[in-house]
């Protein structure tokens, strides 16, 4: 018995415990990003830079994911940090920044890494789509007013930053950032629409109304003040004004990706739900997911509409990518 008991000592005596590497952790992170659960990739590659901080791979993997949540900027920082430990040998990152960059509509710093891309990988992996991205935006910029790139760049920060506001219904922050645009970018006629349609839900109904009337009469064919005054009028009841606005809304079909959203999202939020349904279905998602709104209004059109796996589905994901969502009550509390 007691040689036994030693023989089973010297067997434990001899295991080698098995202590994951950055490698282990990397390949995990990698795996859950695949099936798109992007808080359990974002664990697993958090604890693989903490194993191995010099590896770049891991800090860019780790940057994509972030990408794919919309967080552009937590995942620019890391390509940054990339490109300076790597003395800009990790070429790849600039394309990455490229991207991130367009995604936050700074145009001057996409164009200028895309160009450092593109002059230090004659055939990178990444060249078609950074060129691909030029001749967007290239396109973009002959078809829009001619805003410096200066100008562009400061506009694009306010306009980020009311959008937050918006989106978490901060009507005061974004008040004030509005009345600041307004004075600084006079000739950017949407600042003027925002202003309208976050002073109607801070309380001051009859003065957004009456301000998005007087812009309509300058432009009758505006589609920010049609879908405004949807809105405020489907709102406090007066239905027959609302109706002569969303009839109109229901026979436009921009091209642009954001106000297609917008007309969805005005159809969904005043009750013509298989019309949104149908809108939501067409959208390009890469282009409208950082719209917290999208997943919203979304979710409870798929609701309504008797589709609870769909609208559950929308929401969770929505919850996952806005935290700001898990707020509100989901869609089968909608009224």
């Amino acid at each position: 018995m007691l040689q036994s008991n030693n023989n089973a000592q010297g067997k434990k005596e001899n295991i080698i415990p098995y202590i994951p590497d950055g490698d282990f952790y990397f390949t995990k992170g990698a795996e859950a990003f695949g099936k798109h659960k992007y808080d359990i990739a974002i664990k697993w590659l958090r604890k693989a830079i903490e194993a191995a901080p010099e590896n770049p791979l891991y800090q860019c993997q780790m940057s994509i994911v972030y990408t794919e949540i919309g967080a552009y900027h937590a995942a620019n920082q890391l390509l940054h940090e990339v490109l300076q430990s790597t003395a800009d040998q990790y070429t790849d990152c600039y394309y990455l920044l490229a991207n991130n960059y367009a995604h936050l509509g700074l145009l001057n710093d996409a164009k200028k890494y895309a160009e450092i891309y593109l002059d230090n990988e004659e055939n990178g992996d990444f060249r078609e789509d950074a060129e691909h991205l030029l001749d967007l935006m290239h396109s973009d910029k002959e078809e829009s007013d001619a805003w410096e790139f200066d100008e562009e760049d400061e506009l694009i920060v306010y306009q980020e930053m009311i959008f937050r506001h918006l989106e978490c219904k901060e009507w005061d922050k974004a008040l004030t950032l509005l009345e600041e645009m307004m004075v600084l970018f006079p000739e950017h006629k949407v600042i003027k629409h925002d202003y309208t349609y976050a002073l109607f839900f801070s309380g001051s109904i009859e003065e957004a109304i009456n301000m998005e009337l007087d812009l309509l009469e300058e432009q009758p064919d505006s589609l920010h003040s049609h879908t405004n005054l949807a809105m405020f009028y489907y709102e406090t009841g007066r239905i027959k004004e609302y109706e002569r606005h969303i009839k109109g809304l229901l026979n436009v079909y921009p091209i642009h990706e954001h106000q297609k959203l917008k007309i969805a999202v005005t159809l969904a939020a005043t009750g013509v739900y298989e019309q949104a349904y149908d809108r939501f279905s067409k959208l390009s998602k890469q282009l409208v997911k950082s719209h917290l709104a999208y997943y919203k209004w979304y979710s409870i059109a798929a609701y309504k509409l008797g589709r609870p796996s769909k609208a559950l589905s929308l929401w969770e994901e929505g919850c996952q990518k806005h935290p700001a969502l898990a707020d509100e009550e989901g869609p089968w509390n909608a009224t």
